[in-house]
């Protein structure tokens, strides 16, 4: 959202009015990116309130002020993640805790582990990104911000998985022959 610079540089120089007029312009798209990240109201509630005093305290080490929104947004992602990890359900992306918590799963289908042999088979980089964006349901935006890679990065690594992985499983009784990719 583009906002008047003047009210960004009045909130930057300690102006809460200012910086509380920005806020309320924001209220809607932060709580639908806070939402879309923590799964309940309340949960993204709190965030936007979390993010709110961030933003309060740090509004001084703003360097750009054409970028008020994106800082904002940072914030935000943040507020989720720690959230998000407070309650145990933060994502990790440690290849290792990755493949426990994979393999720790219950409900195992019948072609898990040969699934699994082809995962462990992949370098950790392309491994990650498959279990962030199947297994976890990450957009490419979260995995690069999880990752803290270019979404460019995130979208090769993507591709060269899958091709990978469809060399790999073309063999076993995973992948028929009509399967499409």
């Amino acid at each position: 959202m583009k906002h008047n610079l003047l009210t960004v540089k009045k909130a930057v120089n300690g102006d809460g009015g200012a910086l509380e007029s920005l806020l309320v312009m924001e209220e809607r798209m932060l709580y639908a990116k806070a939402l879309s990240y923590v799964g309940n109201k309340e949960d993204a509630l709190y965030v936007i309130q979390e993010t709110a005093y961030r933003a309060f305290i740090g509004i001084k080490k703003l360097r750009n002020i054409d970028y008020f929104s994106t800082w904002l947004f940072r914030i935000l992602i943040r507020e989720c993640y720690t959230l998000l990890k407070k309650k145990g359900q933060m994502i990790p992306y440690d290849e290792r805790e990755l493949m426990i918590r994979l393999e720790s799963k219950q409900d195992k289908p019948n072609h898990r582990p040969i699934l699994e042999e082809a995962l462990s088979q992949l370098k950790p980089s392309f491994r990650v990104v498959i279990i962030l964006f199947y297994y976890h349901d990450l957009s490419i935006s979260d995995i690069a911000v999880i990752t803290d890679k270019p979404v460019g990065t995130i979208k090769t690594n993507l591709r060269r998985a899958r091709k990978q992985l469809k060399i790999d499983l073309e063999g076993s009784d995973l992948v028929s022959e009509t399967a499409t990719y």
